[in-house]
């Protein structure tokens, strides 16, 4: 496997890998990362969609992108997903998946058209007292030295950030920018999370810095992810006879390990209540979703808060078991033993009359009955004491939800102190009290808002305990290669594989995984797309620079080692260059 850039490779067609007839293989898990190495197999590696088999323990396919209606319940979504125009593995790979909705269109065609005709963009990005505007106006508010901080971070080696924390690497003046404000709320970073991760955030996004404040970074599809995406992608699939077997638990992936050489022997599974094994050969390809970050969900209702359930979940013993063969195999318990590090709460409120839009309507300064963008993106209430963060994206959300129902996304980065209006954690609220306080924060009457809660909406909170597990601080070897060191048969896909340069919790790593592994395993003679390399373009140094000091030139900047080069030397050596006209188009000097 390479990587490539440019559009001779990625609108060439690779030739049919030598002896993919012989080939199969076994795919654990039906989730982006593992629905899009299945399409990788059948359209860059050529192999016959009956040799692919999808062992799902669920009996729906998707992963963390889902998106249902619940016959009791209602409408459910977990979490939504915030896509660029530089995913480049993803775009890659939807270029060939039919739309659903529109013939002789791929679902890049649809997205595209989409986001050109509406383009996103948030009016509110954050609230305080009650639906007020917060004023933040676009800027990002740090002082000299937390710019300097996020420098010295941004070039930082990976290897000197192995197990710190974001509160190592930056002190109180950045914590109390807007631009950390945007940032936690944006990503879900917490305070303890890894700063190695929040440095590759920088890094792999700067050249959407400008964009983060009103997120006209941010590509959205029509319908939810699992409409919009996951669909697709399952009917293609079935088109081409893959076969899906759910209610299948594997347990294990048992190894023969001869000196540096991996091969994987036996996939040890439960159906139907009995465990059974499927013996393998090195022409058995195997590729297992390790770890999960939305194992252990669970719902609650309007009057039921959900239950915080952290047992061994499935796929992470599933990992440990893996992990015991060999040291190659990586470190699950690095992510997975500290769930009061890596949970947080959401929720999925349904508005059932014309009661709550109205108050919408005001703070977002849009109809939300459009059809066209309502939010924008999330809006983050500041002085919230949950860090409550709510949006609502083009609705209908759901290709059958009601014209006169509205589908909004609800979450807390703070689940452990009481509510402004609530009295209590959020983990402890059921679904109406959780209504309770998103209503309070519209500024909605106090007299009205428990009727309101109770008669206009319906709210099923869902409780993850480790929704932000990759966000854990880590070293080297804790997540495994995509395909580790000798393994002949064998990858790690998700978000807990490891590749270069990218970043977890988007939908783009997963398919970037998959897409490697496949490419690996196969010897697929095409390139995978490298990183989008903004990161080295000067050009966008230099813009993201001046946005992120909020339009201050660099002879603003009161740090005295930059005074000196600007003053002394800087400026007369550069003048008459083409350095000069890039600081000067750039707005830096």
């Amino acid at each position: 496997m390479y990587y490539s850039n440019g559009n001779y490779e990625a609108f060439a067609h690779p030739r049919k890998p030598e002896g993919v007839d012989n080939k199969s293989a076994y795919l654990v898990g039906s989730g982006l990362a593992a629905l899009s190495a299945a399409c990788f197999l059948v359209r860059d590696g050529q192999m016959k969609g009956e040799h692919i088999h999808i062992l799902e323990e669920g009996k729906l396919p998707g992963g963390a992108c889902d998106g249902i209606k619940d016959p009791q319940k209602g409408f459910i979504i977990r979490g939504g997903r915030e896509m660029e125009n530089h995913f480049e593995c993803l775009w890659d790979l939807f270029r060939s998946i039919p739309s659903l909705e529109t013939e002789g269109v791929s679902v890049l065609d649809e997205y595209y058209w989409l986001n050109k005709d509406d383009p996103n963009y948030s009016l509110m990005r954050a609230t305080i007292n009650r639906g007020e505007d917060a004023h933040t106006d676009g800027k990002f508010g740090l002082s000299d030295k937390a710019a300097m901080e996020i420098m010295k971070l941004f070039f930082t080696k990976d290897e000197d950030l192995y197990d710190k924390k974001i509160t190592d690497v930056f002190d109180d003046e950045f914590f109390s920018s807007n631009f950390w404000l945007y940032w936690r709320t944006m990503f879900a970073f917490e305070d303890w999370h890894s700063a190695l991760e929040m440095k590759l955030y920088i890094q792999r996004f700067i050249h959407h810095v400008g964009g983060l404040p009103d997120f006209s970074a941010l590509k959205f599809t029509k319908y939810n992810q699992y409409e919009s995406l996951i669909l697709p992608m399952v009917n293609y699939l079935e088109e081409h006879h893959v076969q899906f077997e759910y209610d299948t638990r594997v347990t294990n992936v048992e190894f023969e390990i001869t000196g540096e050489k991996k091969v994987a022997r036996r996939i040890v599974c439960v159906r139907e209540g009995q465990e059974t094994t499927i013996p393998l050969t090195e022409n058995d390809l195997v590729f297992v979703t390790n770890g999960s970050c939305t194992e252990n969900s669970s719902l609650g209702d309007n009057d039921h808060a959900p239950q915080f359930n952290d047992q061994n979940g499935g796929c992470w013993q599933l990992w440990r078991n893996i992990a015991a063969q060999d040291p190659a195999f990586g470190h699950p318990d690095k992510f997975c033993t500290q769930t009061d590090k890596t949970y947080w709460e959401s929720a999925t409120v349904t508005t059932l009359d014309d009661r709550i839009p109205p108050y919408i309507q005001k703070i977002c300064k849009r109809d939300p009955f459009s059809g066209k963008v309502v939010t924008g993106g999330i809006i983050t209430v500041k002085d919230s004491n949950w860090l409550m963060s709510y949006t609502l994206n083009r609705q209908p959300h759901f290709k059958d939800q009601p014209k006169d129902q509205l589908v909004v996304w609800v979450y807390g980065l703070f689940g452990d102190v009481p509510g402004n209006y609530v009295k209590k954690p959020m983990r402890e609220c059921t679904g109406t009290e959780i209504t309770e306080e998103w209503l309070y924060h519209l500024g909605v009457p106090e007299d009205q808002i428990h009727d309101m809660a109770v008669n206009s909406a319906r709210c099923i909170p869902c409780m993850m305990p480790y929704i932000t597990a990759f966000f854990m601080p880590r070293t080297a070897g804790d997540r495994p290669k995509v395909v580790p060191e000798g393994c002949v048969n064998f990858a790690f896909i998700g978000q807990f594989a490891d590749t270069v340069r990218d970043t977890v919790f988007t939908t783009e790593y997963s398919v970037r995984t998959g897409m490697e592994a496949v490419y690996t395993l196969l010897d697929v003679d095409r390139g995978v797309p490298e990183v989008f390399n903004s990161v080295y373009d000067v050009r966008v140094l230099m813009d993201s620079t001046y946005k992120m000091l909020d339009g201050r030139k660099l002879e603003d900047i009161k740090v005295p080692w930059l005074v000196h080069w600007i003053e002394k030397k800087g400026l007369k050596k550069i003048q008459g260059t083409v350095i000069e006209e890039l600081l000067q188009e750039y707005h830096l000097i």
